[in-house]
């Protein structure tokens, strides 16, 4: 999907939001993403090896979830 299709599509979306609480918090994070007092930072590289570490070890021991699993999950919300 092009990225003109995307902002189609999150364009389409938005304007059927009709909880002002949850469209408060999209615009919020749209003007913070978007100032010098952004809540995201950038990752060091020490820091992304360290997540991808983690991430593996998890996974050897077990520790994720399947898609099926996911979607169980959000099934009771």
């Amino acid at each position: 999907m092009d990225l003109q299709t995307r902002k189609l599509n999150l364009i389409s979306y938005l304007a059927q939001i009709q909880d002002e609480n949850f469209l408060e918090k999209i615009e919020n994070l749209i003007l913070s993403k978007s100032g010098k007092n952004s809540e995201f930072k950038k990752f060091t590289e020490e820091e992304l090896i360290n997540r991808i570490q983690k991430s593996e070890k998890d996974f050897k021991n077990g520790k994720f979830k399947t898609q099926n699993d996911l979607e169980e999950i959000s099934a009771k919300w």
